[in-house]
């Protein structure tokens, strides 16, 4: 039997959950988010926005929550929240998000659930936040110094993960230490007062990273994301002047060639083909062969995307209405898990 506090563990325990939703998906919460700290791009779109879109057809009962609080975990401004959040709500809507199905709301508009960071945070040591390893290189790649917000971010994404009694969370590897601290939260809390939240599963993601098209990390900061409103143009042209190789033969290397591999990659999961497979089709086609063959299928693959997205920019009214209502609804949740919590506490008066 593997370390319950392994990655084993946590794989087993996913596959379990995995399995189940199939047949018993009424039984679960899923929480998840994004910070909106700009557009949303491909790399969100095959690494979560999909997987969220089948969670919600399965039945699970799924919240998004858009967390603009944390945009200051590591900024110094909150210019543009207001239309990055906007659009993100397009982007969920373009994408399949359901809202009648899907609860999207907001971390400002929902004081209720901000204030279980109070019982919570004393739940949790100074050791085990500092530890944790995502704090560590969100300070890391910021170069601010350690703020109490971001020290505390992991018991933030607690509260988002338990005021709507979550129990599943879809995360990497990378972000399983946030799953953990809110395990040891909902389970010191209910050891200490009353059984109030459940236990929180991390399901694993099997979907490969998608790398940026220059090979690292896909960021907006390094001009290498695909955004969802981009048109078909305007990927055109952001491929078209991606960076490969002088080497004709077109051959999948992400290591030896990372510029070429990406290209591959994106190529490969918009498909369903393998990258290899797509190199040895193009060969000694070239690096325009190759872009031309990336421009086609992601333009494809996002027409019905981008011309729902359309739509919705065009009836901004709504969007607005999809946020309220959500809203609304986070609060009525919230409301109620913070009357369970003072309940168990001996703090009604």
């Amino acid at each position: 039997m593997p370390n319950e506090g392994s990655y084993e563990a946590a794989l087993r325990r996913s596959d379990e959950v995995h399995a189940d939703l199939e047949v018993n998906s009424g039984a679960y919460t899923m929480l998840t988010g994004d910070r909106p700290t700009g557009r949303l791009h491909l790399g969100h779109y095959f690494g979560t926005l999909v997987d969220r879109v089948r969670l919600q057809a399965l039945g699970v009962h799924a919240n998004i929550v858009i967390a603009d609080y944390q945009v200051i975990t590591d900024r110094d401004t909150t210019e543009h929240i207001r239309d990055n959040v906007y659009n993100m709500v397009v982007d969920y809507l373009a994408c399949g998000i359901d809202p009648d199905r899907t609860l999207v709301f907001t971390h400002s508009a929902v004081p209720e659930l901000n204030q279980l960071m109070l019982p919570f945070l004393s739940l949790v040591t100074e050791s085990e936040m500092e530890r944790n390893p995502t704090v560590k290189a969100e300070q890391e790649a910021s170069g601010h110094a350690l703020t109490g917000l971001l020290l505390t971010y992991p018991v933030h994404q607690a509260c988002d993960i338990l005021f709507c009694k979550g129990n599943v969370v879809p995360v990497g590897r990378d972000q399983l230490p946030h799953v953990e601290i809110t395990s040891k939260i909902a389970r010191r809390f209910n050891e200490r007062y009353a059984p109030v939240f459940p236990e929180v599963t991390g399901l694993l993601t099997s979907t490969p990273l998608l790398p940026g098209l220059d090979g690292r990390k896909m960021s907006k900061s390094y001009g290498n994301a695909i955004s969802l409103c981009m048109t078909a143009d305007e990927t055109a042209r952001l491929i078209k002047k991606s960076k490969t190789d002088s080497e004709r033969n077109i051959t999948f290397d992400p290591e030896g060639r990372p510029g070429v591999a990406a290209l591959l990659t994106t190529a490969g999961i918009c498909t369903g083909r393998e990258p290899a497979e797509i190199a040895a089709e193009i060969g000694m086609g070239g690096s325009g062969q190759l872009k031309r063959y990336v421009t086609e299928v992601v333009n494809d693959y996002f027409a019905p995307i981008r011309e729902r997205r359309r739509r919705y920019e065009q009836d901004m009214d709504y969007v607005r209405d999809v946020l309220t209502e959500g809203n609304a609804r986070a609060r009525r949740i919230a409301a109620a898990t913070l009357d369970e919590v003072r309940d168990a506490m001996g703090m009604t008066y």
